[in-house]
């Protein structure tokens, strides 16, 4: 079946549109795959130059390797016409809010020229359609996605629940979560009793921007509504009492980065996070006094707000193709289907964390296909994907100028009024009981003034 796809791919047109296997034409390839998966991607880029690409007559050369903001800022310089601004890229990873910029100053080729519907017909249409922006023209093929699910440390878990009571259906929501989180901070400040308040926290989101927008399409509203946020909304009231409260009292991180680096030292067991960051949790936690311990990662689904749907974000960069000659295009249309071909992209994402593109690659094949993985963590990462691909469905975030500084504004605005009023909660401590303290804090509370979106 995978055979008869791929020779599908490459002998569905006669026509070379210019390519000579004796003169081949070079494809410059810009990349965020770096740490753990360049070795991956290097491969693949090399067998795909030995085997179709010396066929055709196409050379692959990556000639640059960048974070998604580097690479960002340089198509940026790119699309303003800066001095000093690189060449652009034949093919290049992107998000789409690059590749809306980009597509208005002409710079990308439109994909849907470069697939037939029965090819396009092949991959999931969530993960098509988050491509589709100017006019509906396809401009970010996706090679590889990811979504969001709940890591949790399921060794210290276990030790955790065996004591309290607590268990792995609390954590399919997120008020269970917070439950859990008020018994763990409880739990662990008992471990001193010489010293009162220093519980630990128990989870923390790495994007309380995702956790606002997906948490309120769970519960069947909008985060945002005329490119603002609507904050005043009962939805989101749930979304921010679930953190505020928890995150004051101290039950949940407050943090500017990302959860994989509290959870090296054990300040949390769990978090909701990129499947992408997988690769940067690490199975031994050395605790705050050097001594350390070996722990198992346990993946689980996206948790709910109670009464809410199963929605989880759809996350990840695609690939763009820069709108040059006719030759180039197709070209790198013929590289896209090739990397996204059921096995090279399952043998891709097999060792990213990233999820496959297409609908044969999430069915028997990967099932398959997890059993020869040697990563543990990968492992259990595609058996929830699964899980997740047929039971959720995935959230789309709107696009719009400036929707990146909403973003940022809103998620340092949320931590720093948590951080603020979790510092007022324990002065108040020393003079009232928590309750109370809390309550004066609330009341102190501006709801209004949360979020300085126009500045």
């Amino acid at each position: 079946m995978v055979f008869a796809l791929v020779f599908f791919l490459f002998t569905s047109c006669n026509d070379d549109h210019g390519l000579k296997p004796k003169e081949p034409v070079t494809l410059s390839l810009w990349h965020n795959y770096g740490g753990q998966m360049k070795e991956t991607m290097d491969n693949m880029v090399d067998e795909f130059n030995e085997t179709v690409g010396a066929e055709k007559g196409i050379i692959l050369s990556v000639t640059s390797i960048s974070s998604s903001a580097a690479l960002h800022e340089k198509l940026m310089m790119i699309a303003n016409g800066d001095p000093g601004a690189p060449e652009m890229p034949d093919i290049t990873t992107a998000n789409p809010k690059t590749a809306l910029i980009l597509a208005e100053k002409g710079l990308l080729a439109n994909l849907d020229d470069l697939f037939t519907e029965k090819e396009l017909s092949a991959y999931v249409p969530r993960f098509i359609e988050e491509g589709r922006l100017e006019s509906d023209h396809l401009y970010v093929f996706p090679t590889a996605k990811s979504t969001e699910v709940l890591f949790l440390n399921r060794t210290a878990f276990d030790r955790f629940a065996a004591e309290t009571g607590v268990t792995y259906e609390d954590l399919k929501t997120f008020e269970g979560i917070a439950k859990a989180a008020v018994l763990y901070y409880d739990w662990t400040d008992a471990k001193t009793p010489d010293v009162s308040g220093d519980g630990k926290a128990f989870y923390h989101a790495d994007s309380l921007f995702n956790l606002a927008q997906v948490g309120c399409r769970q519960l069947d509203e909008d985060f945002i509504k005329d490119g603002m946020p609507e904050i005043s909304s009962g939805a989101f009231q749930r979304f921010w009492h679930f953190y505020y409260d928890s995150a004051v009292k101290g039950h949940f991180a407050i943090f500017d980065g990302y959860a994989s680096d509290l959870a090296k030292t054990g300040e949390i067991l769990c978090s909701t996070g990129s499947t992408a960051g997988v690769l940067f949790f690490d199975p031994v936690i050395t605790y705050p006094d050097n001594t350390t311990e070996t722990a198992e990662l346990m993946i689980l689904p996206y948790p709910t707000f109670e009464g809410g749907k199963k929605i989880a974000m759809q996350r990840g960069s695609g690939m763009m193709v820069a709108n040059t000659t006719e030759t180039k295009r197709y070209a790198a249309g013929i590289f896209l289907k090739w990397f996204t071909s059921p096995e090279n992209n399952l043998r891709f994402v097999s060792s990213t964390g990233y999820l496959p593109v297409t609908d044969e690659a999430f069915g028997d094949m990967m099932s398959k296909e997890i059993e020869q993985i040697d990563n543990q963590n990968i492992r259990t990462l595609l058996k929830t994907s699964i899980e997740m691909q047929k039971e959720y469905d995935f959230y789309i975030p709107p696009l719009f100028a400036g929707i990146d500084v909403l973003q940022d504004n809103f998620n340092n605005e949320i931590r720093q009024k948590a951080t603020d009023s979790r510092a007022a909660y324990r002065s108040l401590l020393t003079e009232m009981a928590p309750d109370a303290a809390f309550e004066q804090v609330k009341t102190d509370f501006n709801m209004e003034k949360v979020i300085e979106l126009n500045e």
